[in-house]
């Protein structure tokens, strides 16, 4: 394909060689520096007139080389080079200097797509540079592809995906998700003085602690104002960010595959190609940061076949039966949960072979023959016939040391020899960087899918790696399994969505420890906690609606009294808070009486007249959680016809049980029918004057329906 200059504006090039990205709210500018370097020269608000910019150049300062003050496209560990590089290579003549040099910039058909080109030629090695615009979201991808054009091989010691620079400046502050199990990604905020703040997961995957998102403002931005930098790495291993604020007032963000423990032997003619790191900014605050994140979700990244699709009400069988699971309890659960309006019956783990408990039966993908004495074929019958689908729980990643397949395959997991193997709930990491390994896993869930007619497929993964030795790897590959075994994994999973296109996908490790770009494009939502208690998971849902489209979270009814906290909350509040986002039930609704069948039945009637607009509008986060307070949540269609409104207390004095909240996103010109109640109004005093709200006092719950007339 021909290519052609990012910049043809005869103005432009005279002024020097620089470069424009620009969407309909942001432009990001790079230039040629005198000294033959590619560097960042603006990222932010749009600017239209990309004349004004000057080439590149570094600022001089004693002891630092005015060339490596430049901010870098594509930082590399070479000369005097002190500052977080993206690329660390050694050479195979020992020398670990990486000299990148500018060669070209180019783009196809379209303005939007964008190749830098760099060297080091001493060596054949080449980093491309890959820019995709999404004008529609105002964001910008940027990923490298590392090759390797030589006579020899070289290894790879460090290769991140990006460096994002922000203007000149002090006191950033930097907003990211952290955790643990239970309780993941709840909002912090640190002001970022010199020096580096690392948020990062070594464990394998993305973890519970810790996510690969980043949001910096100025730290005056909030909600609805203020200027917003933000970036999401779209990766499920080990990954890191890491901020760095030097003494010049330069804060650069960079992010990719975590460099702790890993290399990669990239021998002439291989190429390594980072996750992609999408970015973008916000002028309207962090509201607007993440609605542009969850539409372009929703609009580019999701699993094409039910992206725009309601998700459907599913029940579960877990918190009723946990492993005591067998054909009688299940199709009991399913008829009752059928007259509940479920759309999907889940039977969750327990129902394969040898599985009493946590410590057997892992790898084992059968029906257990004293569960179920004629396989799954009857009860999906059944379940299908009461109108639902039919979904299975799985945790194809990992094995118990008691199970079949262990005991048949026991180097068929990562370990070190003459070390212990550890253990973790019982189970080991299955070893997907080994061919024989991961063809089991495809086959295995291929077989379980296709020979089941199972419609919904619950893949979790419930412990981190360790002792990550691979002992059939080939010579010098060994610490390359931190990529290895997630690109495995994305195969298999891009290969089963490929033959079983009608399945959904849930995405589940421990609850929330697996959630990113990544895996957002093989799985059409997350589970987002194992807690169940909304007064502690509205924190979550805060900080998972950051960055992830609400219809991607799996909120979960479960019981009254929550295993976890021990809080006691009524069936309204449960169902009123797991309306914000996909509704699921976990909970034995064997006992229930009369009331509490009846109530339930409504909420899942009233879900399903709403959740269009919950699943597919945009969200505002009107007033956020606190535990001496009141919680708001608004969620408007995108042609601003409809909207529903939540609210929940946590703590309150009755004179604080009322206030007034005022909506965004509706139109001036509308009046709004309210529901419950017979009240309509207009978008511009809803706006700008607000509606009441009344709760009743601590745990309490309303929703307001709005549809425009």
């Amino acid at each position: 394909m021909p290519t052609r200059r990012l910049s043809p504006r005869p103005y432009a090039e005279r002024k020097g060689r620089v470069w424009s990205l620009n969407s309909e709210g942001m432009s990001y500018v790079m230039g040629l520096s005198d000294s033959g370097q590619l560097a960042n020269i603006y990222w932010g608000s749009r600017i239209d007139d990309e004349t004004d910019f000057a080439r590149p150049a570094g600022m001089r300062y004693p002891f630092e080389l005015q060339s490596k003050m430049l901010r870098e496209e594509y930082p590399a560990w070479g000369g005097p080079h002190y500052r977080e590089a993206c690329l660390k290579v050694r050479y195979n003549d020992r020398v670990r200097d990486c000299d990148l040099a500018f060669l070209e910039v180019s783009c196809g058909k379209s303005r939007s797509d964008v190749v830098a080109e760099l060297g080091d030629e001493a060596y054949g090695l080449k980093v491309r540079l890959h820019y995709k615009l999404y004008d529609g979201y105002d964001l910008l991808a940027k990923h490298a592809e590392v090759l390797n054009v030589g006579r020899h091989p070289m290894r790879i010691e460090s290769v991140l995906s990006a460096a994002w620079y922000l203007p000149s400046g002090r006191d950033w502050r930097l907003t990211h998700l952290a955790g643990a199990w239970g309780r993941e990604m709840r909002l912090e905020r640190d002001i970022l003085t010199p020096g580096k703040k690392v948020i990062e997961s070594r464990k394998g995957t993305t973890s519970h602690q810790a996510n690969p998102v980043f949001f910096v403002d100025r730290g005056d931005a909030d909600e609805a104002k203020g200027g917003v930098w933000f970036g999401c790495l779209a990766w499920s291993g080990s990954w890191k960010i890491v901020a760095e604020q030097d003494t010049y007032q330069q804060l650069t963000l960079v992010g990719g595959v975590n460099d702790f423990d890993f290399s990669y032997l990239l021998r002439p003619g291989e190429c390594f190609r980072t996750p992609p790191f999408i970015a973008g900014y916000s002028s309207r605050g962090f509201g607007e940061a993440s609605r542009k994140l969850h539409r372009f979700e929703v609009g580019n990244l999701l699993p094409r076949r039910f992206a725009s699709s309601v998700r459907p009400v599913i029940f579960n069988t877990w918190e009723a039966t946990v492993f005591d699971v067998d054909e009688r309890r299940a199709l009991q659960l399913a008829r009752l949960s059928s007259r509940l309006g479920a759309e999907c019956f889940v039977v969750d783990d327990g129902w394969f072979k040898g599985r009493k408990d946590s410590t057997g039966g892992l790898g084992d993908w059968v029906p257990d023959p004293e569960k179920f004495p004629h396989g799954l074929t009857p009860l999906v019958k059944s379940v299908n016939s009461m109108g639902m689908k039919f979904g299975i729980w799985v945790e194809p990643e990992m094995v118990n040391p008691k199970s079949q397949l262990y005991q048949a395959h026991p180097d068929w997991v990562y370990h070190f020899p003459n070390r212990k193997r550890t253990e973790m709930r019982s189970q080991l990491v299955l070893n997907l960087c080994d061919a024989e390994v991961a063809d089991y896993v495809l086959k295995s869930m291929d077989e379980l899918i296709g020979d089941n007619n199972i419609e919904y497929v619950k893949w979790d993964m419930n412990r981190y790696f360790s002792e990550p030795g691979w002992q059939r790897a080939p010579r010098g590959r060994e610490q390359e399994v931190w990529v290895r075994h997630v690109d495995a994994l994305y195969e298999i999973l891009d290969r089963l969505r490929s033959r079983h296109p009608g399945v959904l996908f849930e995405g589940c490790s421990g609850g929330g420890g697996r959630i990113d770009l990544g895996a957002l494009q093989r799985f059409d939502h997350f589970a987002g906690s194992d807690n169940t208690d909304p007064t502690e998971v509205l924190f979550t849902h805060e900080g998972f609606t950051m960055a992830y489209a609400p219809k991607t979270m799996l909120l979960c009814v479960g019981g009254s009294t929550n295993g976890l906290t021990g809080r006691e909350v009524s069936l309204g509040y449960r169902f009123d808070f797991a309306m914000m986002g996909t509704l699921s039930m976990s909970l034995d609704i064997r006992g229930w009486n009369k009331e509490e069948f009846e109530l339930a039945k409504r909420k899942v009637q009233f879900y399903k007249s709403i959740r269009k607009v919950v699943q597919n509008g945009d969200l505002y986060r009107l007033a956020p959680p606190s535990l001496d307070g009141i919680c708001v949540r608004e969620f408007v269609s995108r042609d601003s016809t409809e909207a529903v409104l939540f609210a929940f207390s946590h703590v309150l004095s009755k004179a604080s049980a009322k206030t007034t909240v005022r909506l965004e996103g509706l139109r001036h010109s509308l009046r709004y029918g309210i529901e419950p109640g017979k009240v309509s109004l207009g978008g511009g005093y809803l706006m700008r004057h607000g509606v009441d709200i009344n709760l009743g006092g601590d745990n309490d719950s309303v929703v307001y329906r709005l549809k425009g007339n």
